[in-house]
């Protein structure tokens, strides 16, 4: 099994604290509620990727691509060369609840040219994409997301690594249930108050095909100038 590296090994503990990478195919599912680190892991991700030389696609809900670049650069993630070089490819989606949204995001297109896809955001594309959307607290989304996961299958298959993050408080539990089981890596993060700084933790609930044994806990900072800091392991 190909794992894809994650990088930076000189600068931070990102990469050795998942096991070496993830492997190719693989649903990630990064869950976590508003300002837990989702936005901060997803960008350290895509942009540790590229700096290895993997073809990533971002897609986001958040900002245009100069607000990325800007917002990239102050967490020291330069993700200009990468742009230039057609490396790194970044998508805004809008949530105006008036368009196909994952019609559109799924369907064979640029961004899945990409060896790896990036979608942060995929909670709100869900809650506001004018089929889905309207799914929502009737009891059926769980059928609906289903319907969802599957189309992922043609990616996953072809070996593209495809990381999503999701605040549960968009979509609700019964429509995240079938994206939980089909993940192949699922992260839930959360946030604690330690002393006078604010602390995150990404708890491990599944890793299948790790490459090395993989932490059950990651704690790790937001500093800005910096990026991501891990600041210590658990291993099971």
């Amino acid at each position: 099994m190909n794992h894809l590296s994650l990088g930076l090994e000189g600068r931070d503990r990102v990469n050795n604290a998942v096991g070496g990478g993830f492997p190719e195919g693989a649903l990630v599912l990064i869950e976590g509620t508003t300002g837990t680190g989702k936005s901060v892991l997803a960008s350290r991700i895509a942009y540790g990727l590229c700096e290895e030389g993997t073809d990533v696609s971002v897609v986001s809900t958040e900002g245009s691509a100069r607000e990325y670049v800007q917002q990239m650069h102050s967490l020291s993630y330069d993700v200009v060369e990468h742009l230039l070089a057609d490396r790194l490819r970044y998508f805004r989606a809008p949530t105006d609840g008036e368009r196909a949204l994952l019609g559109r995001l799924l369907r064979p297109s640029v961004v899945w040219e990409s060896r790896a896809v990036v979608v942060d955001g995929f909670g709100a594309l869900c809650r506001n994409d004018r089929e889905f959307g309207p799914v929502l607290d009737t009891g059926s989304e769980d059928q609906a997301m289903e319907q969802v996961t599957t189309r992922l299958d043609g990616g996953l298959e072809a070996g593209k690594l495809v990381v999503l993050t999701v605040d549960p408080a968009t979509v609700g539990d019964r429509a995240l249930r079938p994206l939980r089981s089909a993940a192949d890596v699922l992260f839930e993060l959360e946030s604690d108050v330690v002393g006078q700084e604010i602390r995150k933790n990404a708890l491990v609930r599944r890793f299948a095909g790790m490459k090395r044994p993989v932490d059950d806990t990651i704690s790790f900072s937001v500093q800005q100038g910096r990026g991501i800091v891990i600041e210590s392991r658990t291993i099971a």
